[in-house]
């Protein structure tokens, strides 16, 4: 139980560790999806068949061969669809929300809430580093200027203490 009393499905790293970046967009294979849900994988795609309106290609999209091939090597989990001879379904967020929607059970409404509140926290994440960024960046520009300028303060330090000095003549009272 969390704080509020609610029962905590699966742990946040769980879901975060299904959630890929394939053609630029934050996705959720229909594989984990269904394992997330505890339904299996054709019943889930059976829904989104039937519901097809509802997923248009930014909410969801098929794998391409190579897409398959690139995240069964990089995915140990999804290992078992290198012998499905069906290409998988990617779903970005707002699918995930509409297939939800599609199975309309109550597990399947828990977990959806988990997942966009994962979603919504890696988006706040990628913000803040974003700034983070760009500070360093701001930091960087000015620590390379004084780099400049202190190997122009360095190189007059060697020529004056390279170029012959004339004795000095000395200054002040002296004694008789």
């Amino acid at each position: 139980m969390n704080k509020k009393g609610k029962e905590v499905l699966l742990p946040d790293e769980t879901v975060m560790s299904k959630i890929l970046l394939i053609r630029g967009k934050r996705v959720m294979i229909d594989k984990d999806l269904a394992d997330l849900y505890c339904v299996p994988t054709k019943r889930l795609n059976e829904q989104v068949k039937r519901n097809l309106k509802r997923f248009p290609e930014d909410f969801m999209f098929q794998l391409t061969v190579e897409e398959k091939e690139e995240v069964v090597a990089k995915c140990d989990h999804l290992h078992a669809l290198k012998f499905s001879p069906n290409m998988p379904y990617a779903f970005t967020e707002h699918g995930a929300v509409m297939l939800a929607s599609a199975l309309n059970s109550d597990r399947a409404i828990a977990v959806n809430i988990q997942i966009v509140r994962i979603f919504i926290r890696m988006r706040e994440m990628i913000l803040t580093h974003k700034d983070i960024l760009l500070k360093i960046e701001q930091i960087e520009k000015r620590v390379s200027d004084h780099d400049e300028q202190m190997a122009l303060v360095f190189e007059y330090v060697k020529q004056l203490l390279s170029s012959p000095q004339e004795p000095r003549v000395k200054i002040g009272f002296t004694r008789h």
